[in-house]
This record gives structure tokens, C-alpha cells and sequence, in this order.
């Protein structure tokens, strides 16, 4: 078996909305396929897959760097032992060439949706969805009953009032989901606290819904909304101050008793690592959000969470950020404790297609081979254009 091309577009995000820090009316998303010459219903089989949803399209490092390593490799380098499959980790070994250690950024972005597109090829070569091949690869008991998510939103929009942000979420609730994540930061304290009791009017519960700084904070002000949040017994108190602050993380950590959420822009086994040492989380509460499409793939994030579980962790404190299927996926492949959702936002990637129901706050993936992307309509003409 042997890879024919690989292609990869720079798709727009639709919509123009904030969080604390970014407007993401110019961000864009890598998408790429790999087509090999191995056939099914008359087809070429290719994978595909994107860089996770918040940052930009990696264009430039994969086409001048990464995606010539690996068509230039002996091919027989890239495969398991056998023939039938590529081996994701000798895929990343040959994306990495003469990369130096550290430095992760775009990088880990780039090469992470190229590894990804490899398991979505995986899958379909065995006519089976990505989640089951993954929890057979890492030997995980399969998970029938779907994955937990919650549905993100509440960004900032122009001109937007408390009676918007409720019916959005309000709109979520609708669709099946029970758990809720808000953005906050990009306002003063006191109106973030209106939009906050805006959403608890919907969500019901406290438990139910948990807040996102995007990393905005300095410590006196991640302090001031840590005490003012605390009396609601939120889910989650996400993204306190800078990713790399884990001082800070750890500070907030020792006087808030709710839950800490972080690892997002965390994009190595070596970063959780220092978060882990360093960071002041607390096992059997806080929550971890690595994203494999920012952190060089499936096979580095599977190292993330060995770490986690070294360190006395459940994997079940892993809630991958980028609410998109790929991750959906991933959540189902390796038993986490469930995932985000974009059911509003950040078309045509996030969120599921029609045919992965949200029942009672739990999504079960399709039966789709690989990861269902061709399933979402949304992204019809960009995959069309992509493997023209």
C-alpha cells in the first residue's frame, strides 16, 4: 500500500464571534487528505482529517515541510508490520524529521491533522469507525452507551443583551444537550455575573454549567471571579490565566474549591507534564482538555493521557477541547470522561452530523467508516474540492 497525495486546503470559519481574547472571523482550518492506492468500491481510500477548531490553518508547514518527509519516505517505513495499515507513530517520526525538540505551536497543529487523517485512513480500510479501530489499537473496553458532552457557547457578539445569550442556550437544551459551557472575560465582572445567572436560568443547576476565561486573567482578577462564581457551585472554572502560568493555575487552585479545567493550549506530553508537577490539579476534580489536532496527533495525545494516568488520574478527567467529531471519536476510542460540543458555532466543523443523535446529553458516533466526516453536510463541497 502506498500514498498517491496528500492535499490540504485552508477552509474560513462562518461567523463573527469573541471569547475574552480572539475574534474569530479570520480563522481558518487546515484540512487534509491522504489518498492511497488501495481501492474500495471503485474508489481511492483516503483519510481525512483537520487541526482542531480556535487557531489557523497550518498551510505553509505542511506544504514545505511536513507532507514532502512523508511522500518522500521509503514507503514501506510508514507501515505496520504486515502491510494492511499505515503505523501512526512511524508517521509522526517521519513528520518530525530534523525538527528540533520544543518549540511546539503551529507545528504540533500541522502535523497533528496529517497524523489524524492516517487513523481516519486506518478505519476505513477496515470498513469500521474510527472509534472502534482506536479502542482496539490501544486495547480499550468499547463504549456502547456513546460519550457525554456539553455544549459550548455563549461568545461575545456585538450588541448582544442577557436575553440572547439565554436563548441560545436555551436552543441547546432543545437539541438534548444538559451540560453547558459559557464564555467569560470579554466584559466587566459584574456583567459577566448577569450573563452567568442568564444561562443558570437554563441550565438549572450549577453543575451544569461551566465558565471559560480563554486564558484572559492576570491573579488578582482570575481571584475575583473565582469568588464571585464560588457560591453557584459551577462544573468548571476553564483557561484561569496564560496556558504556561502554571503558578498561577496552581495559586487559584489552593483557595477555589470547585473544579479547574486546562490544557488546551497545552500541545506536548511534556507541557501536561509540568502542568501536572507544577499546576496544582487536584485528582478527582479537575479536568484536562488536550486536543490531539493541536498536539501532533492521536499517538502523543494517547502519551498525554498515560501520563495523567501515572500521575493518579483518571482518564476519565479528560474532556478534549475543539467540539468537533474527530474528538467525538477520540472520547468514544479511549473511554474519556466525554467531550465538547459546537452545536451553534464555528461551521462547517464543529459539531456532529445528523446522524450522531444527542439524547439526554450523550452522542453516540455513527456507524460511518473512520471519523464520519463525509457524513457532515457542512463540509460536503470543501472535502469535494479537497479530493478533486
Amino acid at each position: 500500500m502506498r500514498i498517491t497525495r496528500i492535499r490540504e486546503i485552508a477552509v474560513p470559519l462562518e461567523g463573527g464571534i469573541s471569547n475574552a481574547l480572539v475574534n474569530f472571523s479570520s480563522h481558518t482550518v487546515s484540512l487534509v487528505a491522504v489518498s492511497t492506492d488501495a481501492v474500495r468500491d471503485g474508489k481511492p481510500v483516503a483519510g481525512l482529517a483537520f487541526n482542531s477548531i480556535g487557531r489557523y490553518a497550518q498551510s505553509g508547514i505542511l506544504r514545505d515541510r511536513v507532507i514532502p518527509r512523508l511522500l518522500a519516505a521509503d514507503p514501506d517505513t510508514l507501515l505496520e508490520p504486515g502491510g494492511r495499515h499505515f503505523d501512526p507513530r512511524r508517521v509522526l517520526r517521519a513528520a518530525m524529521q530534523n525538527e528540533k525538540p520544543g518549540g511546539h505551536g503551529d507545528r504540533a497543529g500541522a502535523i497533528g491533522a496529517l497524523e489524524l487523517a492516517f487513523w481516519d485512513l486506518n478505519a476505513k480500510l477496515n470498513d469500521e469507525p474510527a472509534h472502534a479501530y482506536i479502542a482496539r489499537y490501544f486495547g480499550t473496553p468499547p463504549r456502547p452507551s456513546g460519550v457525554p458532552v456539553y455544549a459550548a457557547g455563549g461568545y461575545y457578539y456585538p450588541g448582544a443583551d442577557e436575553t440572547r445569550i439565554r436563548d441560545e442556550f436555551s436552543a441547546y437544551k432543545d437539541q438534548g444537550f444538559n451540560a453547558f459551557k459559557m464564555k467569560i472575560g470579554g466584559a466587566t465582572l459584574a456583567a459577566d455575573m448577569k450573563r452567568i445567572e442568564a444561562v443558570l436560568s437554563v441550565a438549572g443547576d450549577g453543575a451544569r454549567l461551566a465558565v471559560d476565561a480563554n486564558g484572559r486573567f492576570d491573579f488578582d482578577t482570575a481571584l475575583a471571579y473565582a469568588r464571585a462564581i464560588e457560591p453557584y457551585g459551577l462544573r468548571w472554572y476553564e483557561e484561569i490565566g496564560d496556558p504556561l502560568d502554571f503558578d498561577l493555575n496552581r495559586r487559584i487552585a489552593e483557595v477555589y474549591p470547585g473544579a479547574i479545567a486546562t490544557g488546551e493550549n497545552l500541545f506536548s506530553t511534556a507541557d501536561v507534564h509540568n502542568l501536572l508537577r507544577y499546576g496544582g490539579m487536584r485528582p478527582s476534580l479537575d479536568i484536562f482538555q488536550m486536543d490531539a489536532g493541536l498536539s501532533y496527533g492521536l499517538t502523543e495525545y494517547a502519551r498525554m493521557i498515560g501520563k495523567l494516568e501515572h500521575y493518579g488520574y483518571d482518564r476519565r478527567a479528560a474532556h478534549p477541547h475543539g467540539g468537533h467529531l474527530i474528538n467525538l471519536h477520540i472520547a468514544a476510542g479511549l473511554g474519556l470522561g466525554g467531550c465538547e460540543a459546537y452545536p451553534g458555532v464555528f461551521q462547517p466543523f464543529g459539531g456532529y452530523p445528523g446522524a450522531c443523535v444527542v439524547d439526554n446529553g450523550v452522542v453516540t458516533p455513527s456507524d460511518a467508516p473512520g471519523f464520519g466526516l463525509e457524513q457532515k453536510h457542512e463540509l460536503s463541497a470543501a472535502i469535494g474540492r479537497l479530493l478533486a
